[in-house]
């Protein structure tokens, strides 16, 4: 597989580690996650924003710089994924800072954002404030406990006109409101399966501009019923293909006899389980299919 540096993108709490550590090893990458509780300024910003705004900035900016350094190393070994882009550094500035702290910055951030690489591709993943707060809420970390819901609200609309003008990369929109894939494998298989169409791994497709993904189904809290989100044949075929190609990946890597047996029944299981369902959607028999 060729190198790629892909990053995930988002609003506080919406999941942007979790889904960079579980697309890592479908891909055989590298992560580079932000280091944000280095910041020794975070804690008292949220207490008092206006204060600590201009250190809790320039920091996060030095070392989000600093770490995107590292990157071409990184792409020399195995493809990148990260759970940030060092331009939300500047998203963020403009609603924290103004007069001439916003100048300060914005000069720096200039200097420095020409010295960075940019992603292959970006996935943006979206989310409701209600959503946000119940995921920061269930995280519990200390900094986090008296967050603000209005910032986290003017957060979110900041990001979605960013993301709605972005031209900087190759975009990907995935709704987190509707794509459980923490705990439903085909949602995760689908999310890989448009990553790898994006950057046209395993799949004859050129890398669009941006693509907007609708969703699949939803797993529901325990006794509830799946609801059938507007997903077509094309968002189960990814998902299919996705599932092929880490059996594919599997099969050509070098894994311990045990580790890759188990490896292979799993990624295999999962290939016949994704064709079965896009089987099913297509209306054709899986029996008739292996006649």
């Amino acid at each position: 597989m060729r190198s790629f540096f892909l990053a995930i993108e988002g609003v506080i709490g919406v999941g942007k580690t979790t889904l960079a550590r579980l697309l890592q090893p479908r891909f055989g990458a590298e992560v580079l996650l932000e280091a944000f509780e280095h910041n020794p300024f975070l804690s008292a910003f949220y207490a008092d924003r206006a204060r600590y705004a201009f250190q809790t900035q320039i920091f996060f900016l030095l070392s989000r710089y600093s770490q995107h350094q590292e990157v071409p190393a990184l792409l020399n070994r195995a493809p990148l994924i990260t759970d940030y882009t060092f331009a939300k550094d500047s998203l963020f500035a403009q609603l924290n800072l103004s007069g001439e702290e916003w100048e300060v910055y914005r000069q720096l951030y200039t200097i420095l954002a020409d010295r960075v690489p940019l992603p292959d591709l970006v996935i943006y993943l979206r989310a409701d404030t209600d959503l946000l707060m119940l995921r920061i809420a269930m995280r519990d970390r200390s900094y986090e406990r008296e967050m603000d819901r209005d910032y986290i609200e003017s957060v979110r609309q900041a990001y979605e006109q960013y993301f709605s003008a972005y031209t900087l990369t190759p975009l990907l929109i995935i709704d987190a409101n509707e794509l459980d894939y923490v705990h439903d494998p085909e949602a995760l298989a689908f999310i890989e399966g448009q990553v790898r169409t994006a950057l046209g791994l395993g799949v004859h497709q050129r890398p669009l501009p941006q693509m907007e993904i609708t969703s699949l189904p939803v797993r529901p809290a325990a006794g509830g019923t799946i609801q059938q989100a507007e997903a077509g044949p094309v968002a189960y075929f990814m998902a299919a293909n996705a599932a092929m190609g880490r059996l594919g990946n599997l099969m050509a890597g070098h894994h311990g006899p045990g580790e890759r047996d188990r490896e292979l029944r799993s990624a295999l299981q999962e290939t016949v389980q994704g064709l079965k369902r896009l089987a099913a959607v297509l209306g054709v028999e899986w029996d008739v299919l292996l006649n």
